[in-house]
């Protein structure tokens, strides 16, 4: 499932940078979660809070405000799926001679336990058989030039599957 959420992105940038030369290539750095564990859901039911570290040496990231262009993609490592994408605001590249860092804040939400075929078990029904599964996903970036970030993985989000 693809998912086009521009007002879940949030960017606070560290201003310009002039004391660093960074990449054109933009540079993923996880930081974290706002919480480790979720219940399972496919409708909004619950959410977690990634925080990732940017570099830009041309300062050319985020999408403008007419674009559905995706430019965050994150990856669920239990299908080797992209699951969501993100639209990241527009981010002037005016005084970013040496290039741009800053912190984005994506809204990640919760998605549904997969259990094995031989259970016979669907898809997000909760089940005390297999109380948790294991999230793990993967980030990346793209600046508006095409250039590919890093690849990041997270650290696992523990979901809840009996609720």
């Amino acid at each position: 499932m693809k998912c086009l959420i521009s007002l879940m992105v949030i960017i606070a940038l560290t201003g310009c940078i002039q004391s660093n030369d960074y990449s054109d290539i933009p540079h993923l750095e996880f930081q974290g979660f706002s919480k480790t564990t979720m219940i399972q859901g496919s409708n909004q039911q619950d959410s977690t809070i990634m925080n990732l570290f940017f570099t830009d040496g041309d300062g050319d990231f985020g999408s403008q405000s007419n674009s559905n262009e995706a430019n965050i993609f994150i990856k669920d490592l239990r299908t080797n799926e992209i699951f969501r994408t993100y639209k990241a605001p527009f981010v002037p590249t005016g005084g970013a001679a040496k290039g741009i860092s800053g912190t984005i804040k994506v809204k990640i939400y919760t998605t549904c336990c997969f259990y094995a075929p031989s259970s016979g078990i669907p898809p997000c029904e909760p089940t005390d058989i297999f109380p948790t599964n294991v999230l793990p996903l993967e980030v990346y970036i793209v600046d508006r030039s095409g250039n590919v970030s890093n690849t990041v993985r997270t650290t696992d989000i523990l979901l809840e599957c009996n609720r």
